[in-house]
Order: C-alpha cells, then sequence, then structure tokens
C-alpha cells in the first residue's frame, strides 16, 4: 500500500513540472521576439527549475514504488522532456543559444502533456521488461532522441533565418530591377546607412541582404540580424547531431543485447528495430555528408528535420500504432 501524502507529493510535483514548462516557454518565446535580458533570465532559472522538477518526480515516483519510472511511456517521455531541457541547458550556456528555449521547451511541455494520458499510475513491470538492461538501454535511447530533438529546434531557426535571408535578397532585386528601369543607369540599394554597427562580419558575409535591409531600418531585418549566424546554428547542429549519434549507436547495440537475452537474437526485424535503423541511417548520412560543403546548411538542416521526423515515428509511432515486440498496447 502506498503512502497517500507521497502520492499526493508526486502528483503536485507532476503539476508544477507541467506548469513550470509551459510558463518557461511562453517566456522564453517573449524573450525569442524581443530579446529583453529579464526575460533570457527569468527564461533561464524557469528552464533550470522545471529540468530539476522532473527529474525529481522521477526519483520520487522510483523511490514511492520501488519500480524503475522508466517502464512505460510516462516515465519515457518524462526522462525525454527532462533530458531536452538538460541538453539545452548545458548547450545554451556554452554557446549562448537562449533563444531557442521557446522550441525546446514547448516541444518538452507537449511530450510531458501528454506522457500524463499514458500515466499508467504505479503498476510494476510486465515481466519482459523485469530486466537490468531496461536501465542501461533506457535511458541512453531516450537521451539521444532529446540531442534529436535540441538539433531539430536550431535546425529550424537555420532555415527561419536563411528563409528571411531568401526574402529580402529577392525584395533587394525587385528594388533594383525597379530603378534600373525608371532611371536608366541608375540602380538603387536597399542598403544605405553603413552596416558595421549592426551586424557582424560574418552575418554581413552569409546574409548580405538581411544586413543591407537591417542598415537601412527594416525592423524585421533589425530583428532577424540579432540571431544567431547561420554558420554557428549549423555548426551546433552537427556536434548535438553527432551526441545524439553516439547515444543512439550505442543504444541499438545495447537494445540487441537484451533481446538476445529476452528472445533469443539480437535483431529480429521488429518494426522498432527497423525503424530505429532508419534514423540511424539519416543521421549517419547527415554525418557523411556535412564533410561536404554542398550538403552543409540548407541542406543539412532538412535532413536534421527528416530525421526527428523519423525519430518521432520509431519512438511513438511505432510503439502506439503498430503492433510488435516493443508496442505500448500489449
Amino acid at each position: 500500500m502506498l503512502d497517500p501524502l507521497k502520492v499526493a507529493i508526486d502528483h503536485n510535483l507532476v503539476v508544477l513540472t507541467l506548469a513550470l514548462y509551459v510558463v518557461g516557454t511562453l517566456v522564453l518565446i517573449g524573450y525569442f521576439l524581443m530579446r529583453t535580458p529579464l526575460l533570457q533570465r527569468a527564461g533561464m532559472i524557469l528552464a533550470c527549475l522545471a529540468c530539476a522538477m522532473q527529474f525529481v518526480e522521477l526519483g520520487t515516483r522510483w523511490n514511492m514504488t520501488g519500480v524503475w519510472p522508466l517502464t512505460n511511456l510516462y516515465g519515457s517521455l518524462s526522462l525525454f522532456s527532462g533530458l531536452g531541457v538538460l541538453i539545452y541547458i548545458i548547450f545554451a550556456s556554452k554557446y549562448d543559444l537562449w533563444l531557442i528555449g521557446g522550441g525546446v521547451l514547448g516541444i518538452s511541455a507537449i511530450a510531458f502533456g501528454y506522457a500524463t494520458t499514458w500515466n499508467e499510475g504505479y503498476m510494476p513491470a510486465v515481466p519482459a521488461l523485469q530486466s537490468y538492461w531496461i536501465k542501461v538501454h533506457v535511458p541512453i535511447v531516450v537521451s539521444s532522441y532529446a540531442s534529436f530533438m535540441v538539433a531539430f529546434v536550431v535546425s529550424s531557426l537555420y532555415l527561419f533565418k536563411a528563409y528571411g535571408e531568401r526574402r529580402f535578397k529577392s525584395g533587394t532585386r525587385m528594388v533594383q530591377a525597379s530603378a534600373a528601369g525608371g532611371a536608366g543607369n541608375v540602380s538603387m540599394s536597399v542598403a544605405a546607412p553603413p552596416i558595421e554597427s549592426l551586424t557582424s562580419s560574418a552575418s554581413r558575409t552569409e546574409t548580405p541582404a538581411v544586413a543591407a535591409a537591417a542598415a537601412a531600418g527594416d525592423p524585421f531585418a533589425l530583428w532577424l540580424a540579432g540571431l544567431p549566424s547561420l554558420a554557428r546554428l549549423d555548426m551546433l547542429t552537427y556536434r548535438i547531431i553527432a551526441i545524439g549519434l553516439v547515444l543512439l549507436s550505442v543504444g541499438i547495440i545495447t537494445g540487441a543485447m537484451w533481446a538476445n537475452e529476452a528472445w533469443g537474437a539480437y535483431w529480429q526485424w521488429d518494426p522498432k528495430e527497423t525503424a530505429a535503423l532508419l534514423s540511424w541511417i539519416i543521421y549517419a548520412s547527415f554525418m557523411h555528408l556535412h564533410t561536404r560543403s554542398a550538403w552543409r546548411g540548407e541542406r543539412g538542416a532538412w535532413v536534421s528535420i527528416v530525421g526527428f521526423a523519423s525519430i518521432m515515428f520509431c519512438y511513438l509511432g511505432v510503439n502506439i500504432w503498430i503492433s510488435g515486440l516493443h508496442s505500448y498496447k500489449m
């Protein structure tokens, strides 16, 4: 019989963690839009609190029941949310990447909110999951998923800024064409004032149209120019995916070892195994293609996004909608 007080504490921790995710998401979206230092500091604090509360809740549940909390989708998604925010905090602290927090905490909030719909209470694990491998395999695999989630948000920001540059470049050409047609050999450029004080040399090189429009006083261009450079975002995507791919590789290996103990074979082409292999191939391709300059930047960002879609299919689609050895419906 569980202690009612501990059950109430666990419930309140779930509510508090979800509230911190939601409020943190809103604050960091505000920081993304307004770049206010106060919102940045508040978002940092909320992100750290949400992450800490997530792990405290999982630890509390483990202590209360004596059951490893990652035996069901609720525990797995809880860990995914917490690790996603933790990886974000680490990279944001090192590379000043707090701007992506709204996206990371938003996905974590959605994942944890969805996890509560799979909260099966405090039942012990089914016999197939009562193995020491669950304490090794699941945290490693979920860590890789969380890494790819953060890389997905960084890649999305890369594409947002890249398409902003494309928009301003198209606008510059239209202005130049109009000026050329109306004034003979006289051509106009959006950039009038010097731009040294508005953007870095790296930004001017990779997003000249945005820099030019910002120098001319365009408010959206001024806001866009304040985002991290495309080269920086591309580099961070690569580094985060590199970590995720190592974790996924180890996760697949430990999963195969667990499968051999449980089912007598390392690999059975179960839908989950096949989907995990497909995701591994996509991210391994990203790492290989990134060695070629033509596949860095926008193309690489799209590969990252496709890879995360495959991860979500592997993580949720296979487990929930497709029957197999890993199905949560069983």
